[in-house]
């Protein structure tokens, strides 16, 4: 039997759930949500949805719909902790955009209500199906790194500036889960710095206008919800450092305002370094072969070589001081061709059949995360304190 879903949220996520489900055989979409007419009209004709499908501007319409079993939450990232609430309480269970919530007080409320529902919170971090992030953890954990050095990642762009995070909450959470999987750790200490740019007039008034539209569309979502971070509060520059029980650090540039897009992150080692550029579609993973300083086994031999007395009677050789080791090669690795969210999609209902949690996407893995970003929130306040995650 299929499994009937409600898809909360109609944005450019939202449209991408309810294409994967309509297209997976294991699930139904019985409803959609959107506050927004026009938006729902508009799914409605670019899926060709069966009159069956019951297209709400109100979730009260179709919280006690016949058949449902589960609701994608795809909705501005204020309104996740309320709209997962409910619906857990009404015995769903739940797929949400990150972040889960905006506190990790919340976050953890969430996961309580769905050990006490006995549902599953399942929460779409979707980089952690993507399958460039699968391919790079078999090389870390392989050891073809060698010893790891340190991490750096960028994620930038020009706009959207979202009026309800900062560029912390909403772009680092998937550097940092990528970090984590790949090392298989979490941060010890965390630190924030960042920058809020003055808007000049012209800009901050079109800015203003968007922000007052988005927080309709979120309070028509949650009638209860009446206020919003206003957006000259909220950090357009964000530089992060995390430091991982084994010394090793990642350092994460997050920016609204650059004028080329990047999702791009790089772990260097001993003996390689492991490159994850989603920008570049045709050679999205590259390991880079060689080793970049002067630690790696290799260059430990090389000094121990040179370091033998001469023979005796030889004529003493001129001791010749190590040199970094060159990139000897550049491979480009091959993936699986599956859209991550496809994958995401293909999860959640199978978590949902066997009523059993994703390890890497259940609700607890999702509060570690809240419990980094809300540390590094407090650093930021504090003008990049240091600080252990809490």
């Amino acid at each position: 039997m299929k499994i009937g879903i409600a898809v909360l949220g109609t944005g450019r996520w939202g449209v991408n759930l309810i294409r994967n489900f309509l297209e997976h055989p294991n699930s139904q979409v019985l409803a959609v949500v959107d506050p927004n007419r026009d938006s729902l009209a508009a799914v409605q004709k670019q899926f060709n949805l069966d009159a069956s499908v019951i297209l709400a501007t109100d979730w009260s319409q179709v919280q006690a719909l016949p058949g449902l079993q589960a609701v994608a939450i795809a909705t501005p990232a204020s309104t996740h902790y309320t709209l997962a609430a409910a619906a857990l309480k009404q015995g769903y269970h739940v797929l949400a955009e990150k972040p889960l919530a905006l506190n990790l007080t919340e976050a953890i409320e969430l996961c309580q209500l769905a050990e006490k529902q006995q549902r599953q919170l399942f929460v779409d971090h979707t980089y952690l199906f993507h399958p460039a992030v699968d391919r790079g953890q078999r090389i870390i954990q392989q050891n073809q790194l060698g010893k790891l050095r340190y991490g750096y990642a960028q994620r930038t762009h020009f706009k959207p500036v979202r009026h309800d995070v900062d560029v912390l909450w909403d772009l680092a959470i998937h550097d940092i889960a990528i970090f984590n999987t790949w090392l298989e750790q979490t941060p010890i200490e965390v630190r924030a710095m960042g920058t809020v740019f003055p808007k000049e007039e012209g800009i901050r008034k079109k800015e203003e206008g968007i922000n007052q539209e988005a927080a309709e569309i979120e309070n028509q979502f949650l009638p209860s919800l009446l206020t919003t971070n206003p957006a000259e509060k909220l950090a357009d520059l964000v530089w992060v450092t995390l430091t991982y029980p084994d010394g090793f650090q990642a350092f994460i540039h997050l920016c609204w305002l650059n004028p080329d897009k990047q999702r791009r992150l790089t772990v260097v080692g001993s003996l390689g370094t492991l490159i994850f550029d989603e920008m570049s579609p045709e050679t999205p993973l590259i390991v880079q072969r060689g080793n970049p300083d002067w630690g790696g086994e290799e260059n430990n031999s090389f000094e121990s070589a040179l370091a033998k007395p001469a023979p005796t009677g030889a004529t003493p050789t001129k001791r010749i001081a190590p040199q970094p080791t060159s990139i000897r090669h550049r491979e480009v690795l091959s993936l699986e061709q599956v859209e991550p969210l496809r994958r995401v999609c293909d999860r959640f209902l199978n978590c949902v059949e066997t009523n059993t949690p994703c390890l890497t996407s259940s609700g607890a893995a999702s509060v570690e995360l809240i419990r980094i970003l809300s540390t590094l929130s407090k650093s930021l306040e504090l003008g990049g304190q240091p600080l252990i995650p809490f």
